[in-house]
């Protein structure tokens, strides 16, 4: 039985993967996985189900709002046929923005699991906590740091690229 730092792992990898697709297209590489943790009746226990996968857009679509975790949002929404994304998990390769962590609030995902932080715009710790904020209606667990040096390596050389 795998532990949740395992499984934490695993679905960072997926993530990883997103933005490694997104670095190709010349995105900035931000991965997300969104994961949900019900539990399935026939086996009376939480199985996970990844529910959407994806990447920032922004440059590709010319969408400001084209960030991987708002894709995943709404991706989830569609196929969940529900706004409140109660038991799941939001994986993403680089800390949320302002926009990104209160669409989390918003659509009361239970937890968000980052790699790397992001001193510019995070707003999980680095530069504000919306997501622990507590006068806003909901609050999710936060885990940061999962797979941090291959999420932040990814972005680094993406940039490095981009200055030559």
């Amino acid at each position: 039985m795998k532990t949740p730092q395992a499984i934490d792992q695993d679905f960072m990898n997926l993530a990883l993967e997103a933005a490694k697709a997104a670095s190709i297209r010349g995105e900035v590489p931000v991965g997300a996985v969104l994961v949900d943790f019900g539990t399935d009746s026939a086996v009376g226990k939480a199985v996970p189900n990844v529910v959407a996968t994806s990447s920032n857009l922004k440059e590709s679509n010319q969408d400001p709002l084209g960030h991987a975790e708002i894709r995943v949002i709404r991706e989830a929404c569609e196929r969940l046929g529900r706004w409140r994304l109660t038991g799941c998990t939001l994986y993403v390769t680089l800390e949320p923005c302002v926009m990104c962590a209160g669409a989390l609030v918003h659509s009361r995902v239970d937890r968000v699991v980052y790699g790397a932080k992001d001193p510019k715009a995070g707003a999980v710790e680095s530069l504000y906590q919306i997501l622990s904020d507590a006068r806003l209606n909901h609050r999710p667990e936060v885990t940061s740091g999962v797979c941090a040096d291959e999420c932040g390596r990814i972005l680094k050389e993406f940039f490095a690229a981009k200055r030559k």
